[in-house]
């Protein structure tokens, strides 16, 4: 990959998963692991899952430092080392320190690769990524033989990619353990679930998600309230947030809802030049999801009577009590949702113009609004 292409595993801004001290949040699921491990059960694949940014791949980093860096447990030798209590490893550890610089022989990391002619990451893990760990495995394994594959994310693989896991899977190599990170497991072929074990993982609460954030040298302050409630306990999601002022975006989203039915042109023309500028397709991408979220939280409003008890903008309870005031209009909200969101991945994926696909979609929900 080119030195200045951006590493798809890894939020822009924040530490990377393997430089993450700390996992905060997942203790049931470092005891699942740690009782597998030392019980003497330790499964050849590992499925972790959960809501994306919550420490999937932080704990799959955690998983292999301490399997590369650990010896076999013994639990019949009276005599022998004490068995392991946490999946901490020193970071003086020469596996910790080989980690920490990218050159641990025993470990190889699959993710989305850069396309050679366009120089641009691709959106899928493709075939020849999972073949490459085909060379890998015919490696001599150093530190008692033990290798460790990181797939971050498993969902990503194109169908080509997902059957080359699987045969891998079928036939694992000895001593080897692949940690298969997943967004969203109902996307992988039935095949690779029923062959992992899962881990899941749950979303932060938002006193963890502020420890975890600051962990990562993100201080949210008097918004930490806010960005829990938008990221849904994400601390990935959350510190995407604020290192992309996601919580201004959101305000002027929550702005334009409030001048609907009529829609105010001026601000909705300057909020999508703004999405739109070349090399602003991260923020594009924000817009979208808080559309999104806004859209979930006003069918919510609706469907429920009442709206969102943490307000992640000023005056939003009030907007999406007016733009949803009863079911109907919920479900109204529901499929402009649908619809619009669809309408503008489309667009965005054949190369239309992004400011015009941005106010293409606020036209749309101006139409869905009720009138004052």
């Amino acid at each position: 990959m080119a030195e200045d292409s951006p590493d798809p595993t890894q939020v822009p801004g924040a530490p990377h998963p393997r430089d993450t001290v700390q996992l905060i949040g997942q203790d049931d699921a470092q005891s699942a692991f740690l009782d597998a491990f030392t019980g003497g059960r330790l499964h050849h694949a590992w499925l972790l899952t959960g809501p994306r940014g919550v420490g999937k791949a932080t704990l799959a980093w955690r998983i292999a430092r301490f399997l590369l860096a650990t010896p076999d447990p013994d639990p019949d030798d009276m005599f022998g080392a004490p068995l392991p209590t946490s999946l901490d490893v020193d970071p003086e550890h020469p596996v910790a320190r080989r980690i920490a610089a990218g050159a641990e022989p025993g470990l190889k990391s699959v993710h989305r690769t850069e396309n050679d002619k366009t120089k641009r990451l691709r959106d899928q893990i493709v075939i020849d990524d999972v073949r490459a760990l085909a060379s890998f495995f015919q490696l001599s394994a150093a530190d008692g033989g033990r290798r460790v594959v990181i797939i971050d994310a498993a969902d990503e693989m194109n169908v080509n990619a997902a059957n080359a896991l699987l045969k891998m899977l079928e036939e694992p190599p000895a001593r080897t353990t692949l940690l298969l990170i997943c967004h969203q497991p109902s996307r992988l072929l039935p095949t690779i679930r029923s062959r992992c074990r899962t881990l899941r993982l749950s979303s932060l609460s938002p006193e963890d998600m502020s420890v975890a954030m600051a962990q990562a040298g993100v201080e949210a302050g008097q918004n930490s309230a806010a960005l829990s409630e938008l990221s849904a306990g994400s601390v990935g999601e959350a510190m995407r947030l604020s290192l992309m002022d996601g919580l201004k975006i959101y305000g002027e989203v929550i702005g334009l809802l409030d001048s609907l039915p009529n829609l105010d042109r001026a601000r909705g023309l300057a909020l999508a030049e703004a999405a739109a500028q070349r090399g602003s397709e991260a923020k594009l991408d924000l817009l979208y999801t808080l559309i999104d979220i806004a859209l979930a939280r006003l069918a919510k409003t609706g469907a429920t009577g009442v709206p969102p008890h943490i307000e992640a903008a000023r005056n939003e309870a009030a907007v999406l009590s007016r733009l949803a005031p009863d079911a109907t209009q919920a479900r109204a909200w529901a499929d402009t949702a649908q619809t619009a969101l669809a309408r503008a991945r489309h667009g965005r994926a054949v190369n239309l113009d992004p400011a015009a696909l941005v106010l293409d979609t606020l036209f749309k929900l101006s139409a869905t609004a009720p009138s004052r």
